[in-house]
C-alpha cells in the first residue's frame, strides 16, 4: 500500500480531549452553583450533562437549532434535571459561565503531537488536517488554544462547508482543499459511523480511533468491515496501520 499523502483528523476527543474537559468543566461548574445541584453523584452529573451534549448538538448538526439555541437547551434541560428553571437569557449565562471551566480543562491528547511525528517520519511530505462537525470559528478557538493550529493548518469545519460528517461531500472538500484524491487520504476519528465509516464511504482510508474499547452495535460493525474500516486503540498504532495494505474483509 503507498501510503497516504494527506492525513485528516476528527477533532473532538480524537486529538483534542474534549471530553475529559467538559467532566472536568461541569463537576467544577456544579460545585460552585450549590444546592440543588449537588443532589446527583460525580458520575450521574456528567453522564447527564454528556447525554445532553450528544442530543442537542446534534440537533444543531441536523438544523433543528442554531449553535447558541444547542448551548441554551443544554443548560435548559441540565438545569431542569435540578427542578431549576431558566429561561434562554438565564441558560445562556448559564452556559457561559459553564465554558469558563470548560476552557481552563483545555488539552490535546498526551499521543496527539507523538502521533504527527511519527507520521511525517514515516511519511515524508505527509500533510495533515482537520474535518470537525461544528462552527468554523469557536473549533478554530480550541484548535490555537492548545497550538494544534501550527501542526495542523487545515481546519474544515461542518458549519462553513454547510453539511456535517458521515456525509460524503465535507471529505470530497478536504481532499479538494488539499489537492488530493480521497484515494491518496486518511481519516481518523472517534467515532464509527461518523468518522470512519463515513470515510470509507467517500473513498479515504477510514481508521476508527477506539480509545474506550467500546463494542460496535453488529449493524455497524457489518458496515465497518465491508467498507474496509481499521481499528486502533490509540494514536501511536496510527503510523504501523496506515503503512499496512487494505484489510481482507
Amino acid at each position: 500500500m503507498t501510503p497516504p499523502r494527506v492525513v485528516m483528523f476528527d477533532l473532538d476527543d480524537t486529538l483534542f480531549a474534549h471530553r475529559s474537559a467538559v467532566e472536568t468543566g461541569i463537576r467544577r461548574y456544579a460545585e460552585t452553583l450549590g444546592e440543588p445541584y449537588g443532589a446527583l453523584e460525580a458520575d450521574e452529573l456528567t453522564a447527564l450533562w454528556h447525554d445532553l451534549e450528544e442530543e442537542h448538538y446534534h440537533s444543531y448538526l441536523a438544523g433543528r437549532l442554531d449553535f447558541e439555541g444547542q448551548r441554551q437547551a443544554r443548560a435548559r434541560d441540565f438545569a431542569a434535571r435540578h427542578g431549576v428553571t431558566l429561561t434562554p437569557q438565564q441558560a445562556s449565562a448559564w452556559f457561559a459561565a459553564y465554558f469558563e471551566h470548560y476552557v481552563a480543562g483545555w488539552t490535546l491528547h498526551d499521543d496527539a503531537l507523538p502521533c504527527l511525528d511519527a507520521l511525517e517520519a514515516a511519511i515524508p511530505g505527509v500533510r495533515f488536517g482537520l474535518i470537525t462537525n461544528g462552527d468554523l470559528a469557536f473549533q478554530r478557538r480550541k484548535v490555537e488554544a492548545v497550538g494544534l493550529d501550527t501542526r495542523v493548518p487545515v481546519l474544515i469545519a461542518s458549519g462553513e462547508v454547510g453539511v456535517p460528517k458521515p456525509d460524503a461531500r465535507i471529505f470530497e472538500h478536504a481532499c479538494a482543499q488539499f489537492g488530493v484524491t480521497p484515494a491518496e487520504a486518511a481519516y481518523i476519528g472517534d467515532r464509527l459511523r461518523t468518522d470512519a465509516i463515513g470515510a470509507a464511504r467517500a473513498g479515504l482510508v477510514g481508521v476508527w480511533l477506539n480509545r474506550r474499547g467500546v463494542v460496535a452495535p453488529d449493524d455497524e460493525a457489518a458496515e465497518a468491515q465491508e467498507a474496509g474500516v481499521r481499528e486502533i486503540g490509540g494514536l501511536a498504532e496510527l503510523t504501523a496501520v496506515l503503512q499496512r495494505g487494505p484489510d481482507t474483509p
